[in-house]
């Protein structure tokens, strides 16, 4: 079983209405730096495109009525890494969910490198939906 850490960021928007912006895969490279060196294209069930580290590959949930964006990505150099991500009703703003689970032979501080990037893309994307 793998050891996890799940960050979170309130954004004062309805819940709903948050989910229905950000869901698209189209809107991820707008704020996760992992997949923002250019457009995502559609590939078969996934889509392609490139991140900071290189070639990425994601697969994404399809649209639900839960708000639940979970995807996985493969970037080519282990096996594909799921990343659940929840939009969850924080009173009548939004709480945004992501949980990195930390992959075999990964280090303390190489897993406290990984957070710090998924805290600043969430920051990313606080900064898109509020300015």
């Amino acid at each position: 079983m793998l050891s996890s850490h799940t960050l979170s960021l309130a954004i004062h928007r309805n819940w709903v209405d948050l989910y229905e912006t950000i869901w698209k895969p189209e809107f991820f490279p707008k704020w996760a730096s992992g997949m923002s060196q250019g457009p995502l294209v559609p590939e078969g069930n996934s889509w392609k495109g490139r991140g900071a580290l290189g070639p990425v590959k994601v697969r994404f949930t399809e649209h639900n009525p839960y708000c639940i964006m979970d995807h996985y990505i493969d970037s080519g150099f282990s096996k594909e890494i799921f990343v659940p991500m929840r939009i969850v009703a924080n009173e009548e703003g939004s709480q945004v969910l992501i949980t990195v689970f930390r992959q075999p032979l990964v280090s303390d501080e190489k897993f406290a490198q990984e957070l710090e990037w998924v805290k600043r893309d969430l920051q990313a994307l606080h900064t898109l939906l509020t300015t």
